[in-house]
């Protein structure tokens, strides 16, 4: 936020205004970003297998030309047994 007030042609304006002019990314988008980049390294092991948490690759054939579709782990909640309990 600092660094966009020192281009004296948009010091005026708000900061939003100002990342559209600069045509620089937001913050929320810059940590996504970076965020798959480091799960695309760790399935392509660029990192130490030994040291980086890995994920499930899916064993199924029909990945659609790629090897690196992950499993999705599904979560199930039964909140009726546990409010049940806790009467």
């Amino acid at each position: 936020m600092r660094a966009t007030k020192l281009v004296l042609t948009v010091k005026h304006l708000t900061f939003k205004e100002r990342l559209v002019q600069l045509k620089l990314p937001t913050l929320k988008y810059r940590r996504l970003r970076g965020d798959i980049i480091e799960v695309f390294k760790i399935l392509t092991d660029k990192y130490d297998t030994n040291v980086t948490f890995s994920f499930k690759k899916h064993q199924d054939c029909r990945t659609r030309g790629h090897n690196l579709k992950l499993v999705n782990h599904r979560c199930h909640y039964d909140l009726r047994n546990i409010s049940s309990v806790h009467e």
